[in-house]
């Protein structure tokens, strides 16, 4: 006979669901609702409707869009003032007002996904991994068509292959 879920049937559910939706630890609902994280485990990954998981995506989305639509008319604003202070031949102020559209604008791309500030690096190149390289190398020395291999390979991966 399949086991009844507590939380299903528990009077604060709704409650329940929400804390689960929201991400809230599992220990902490348990705690504050009087039962067991295992019965928590199981209700969010076999009952928990869909449609709650679906409507916290959709309110995350919302919520990125609002904040890029408030930093959309910050730099439209930071544009403007801009202008006004180009106008009024104030240099000092248009040269802040620059200063701030450009940071406005590297944060919206930043956001946006279209400027990538992320360092990278490149491995092959790094002097630790050119020591490895020929301590493998020299190994395979005696076994040439494993050395021709592996060879081949690290130059595939050199590549980008």
């Amino acid at each position: 006979m399949p086991r009844t879920c507590t939380v299903c049937g528990h009077e604060d559910r709704a409650a329940i669901d929400a804390a689960l939706v929201a991400g809230t630890a599992l220990r902490d609902v348990a705690r504050r609702h009087a039962v067991s994280k295992d019965a928590l485990f199981r209700h969010r990954d076999s009952h928990l409707p869909v449609s709650l998981t679906r409507a916290r995506d959709a309110a995350d989305v919302a919520q990125a869009d609002d904040l890029l639509a408030q930093l959309r008319a910050l730099l439209a604003k930071a544009n403007a003032l801009l202008a006004n202070a180009e106008t009024a031949g104030d240099i000092r102020t248009a040269l802040a007002g620059v200063r701030e559209a450009r940071a406005t604008l590297e944060l919206l791309a930043e956001l946006e996904g279209e400027l990538d500030r992320r360092q990278t690096v490149n491995v092959l190149v790094a002097p630790e991994w050119i020591v490895v390289r020929s301590a493998v190398l020299d190994a395979l020395a005696p076994y040439p068509d494993a050395r021709a291999a592996v060879s081949d390979r690290l130059v595939a991966l050199g590549a980008g292959t």
